[in-house]
């Protein structure tokens, strides 16, 4: 029997395709957020700071369990997840940029009681070198505990992991910059037109460019021969904050897309201060039809041989 070994990141704040969530990181185990306030309550770190400069906070980890909880503390780069532009963070042990390597705490483990809270300082050393724009991450509690979880019939491993998100800007330029990349479409369609539905899947690139995060729209727009609408919709599987550098393939069903006809596919993103568009050329031939035509190419094409043939003799 084969055993992995895997990393779940179960709190809210760690992995969320949704809306940036509004309440603090929490497992049903154990919790992690900033420490209160004067202010009250704080979901996440919102800090702002210039290059050169050093920040502190407190962070607050809530042990919900009877028993005594031993966890480790690491900050962590956050990305987008490459299938839907979900909200996830590094591994511990994977290369960490810019919050991962800038925030620490004051301990690499803490041991929370039962049903009791721990407050720790968080350092943020922001480089002379730092980037302008936005750094997200966050503050991460693991448990190092491996429990055994079943994938069919495999044995996973798994560790759990919560975190209270941190989002950094650095003073500088902020550039906003978002562009629609690779656009390709996949036919599903009949071989005699009317003898069934077709529909189309339309795949594309969301590419964050800029040094800042976006909450982007994408609209799609079809237009067929004379000018026609053939389609016409916002898109709504969207990430709801597509980081900076970071890049999202997504797809697009078009039911019932045309069987015969020619169009242009346009696809155009905006998010604050930015806005693009890139199109792609959409033929769609029943498939007896495009058999046919491809049949008398090649036939033309050996006629054509034949006689240059003859007229190559005759000379």
């Amino acid at each position: 029997m084969r055993k992995l070994s895997a990393l779940l990141l179960t709190g809210a704040l760690l992995l969320f395709p949704g809306a940036p969530a509004a309440h603090p990181a929490d497992n049903g185990s154990w919790s992690v957020r900033p420490a209160s306030g004067p202010s009250g309550e704080r979901p996440s770190l919102y800090l702002s700071a210039a290059p050169g400069t050093t920040l502190t906070d407190r962070i607050t980890v809530t042990n919900k369990t009877a028993e005594p909880l031993t966890l480790r503390l690491y900050a962590a780069d956050a990305y987008n997840t490459p299938r839907d532009g979900g909200f996830a963070v590094r591994d511990r042990n994977e290369k960490q940029r810019s919050i991962g390597a800038w925030a620490r705490t004051d301990r690499d483990t803490v041991t929370v009681g039962p049903k009791a809270s721990v407050t720790v300082p968080l350092t943020v050393t922001v480089p002379e070198n730092a980037e302008p724009g936005d750094h997200p991450g966050a503050l991460i509690a693991l448990d190092e505990r491996v429990e055994t979880a079943r994938r069919g019939a495999l044995a996973v491993g798994v560790r759990r992991a919560v975190g209270a998100r941190i989002h950094l800007r650095v003073n500088g330029p902020t550039v906003p910059a978002l562009s629609v990349e690779d656009i390709r479409i996949e036919q599903d369609r009949p071989l005699v037109p009317g003898a069934g539905r077709s529909r189309a899947v339309i795949s594309y690139t969301l590419h964050n460019r800029g040094n800042v995060t976006l909450t982007p729209d994408v609209a799609l727009r079809a237009e067929g021969l004379f000018g026609r609408t053939l389609l016409e919709r916002g898109l709504t599987k969207l990430p709801a904050e597509l980081l900076p550098r970071q890049q999202v393939r997504l797809t697009e069903t078009w039911d019932g897309a045309p069987q015969l006809d020619r169009a242009e596919v346009e696809l155009t993103a905006t998010a604050k201060g930015t806005r693009e568009s890139a199109a792609v050329t959409f033929l769609a031939v029943p498939w007896l039809m495009a058999g046919l035509l491809a049949v008398l190419a090649a036939a033309g094409g050996a006629l054509w041989t034949r006689a240059r043939r003859r007229r190559t003799r005759t000379d």
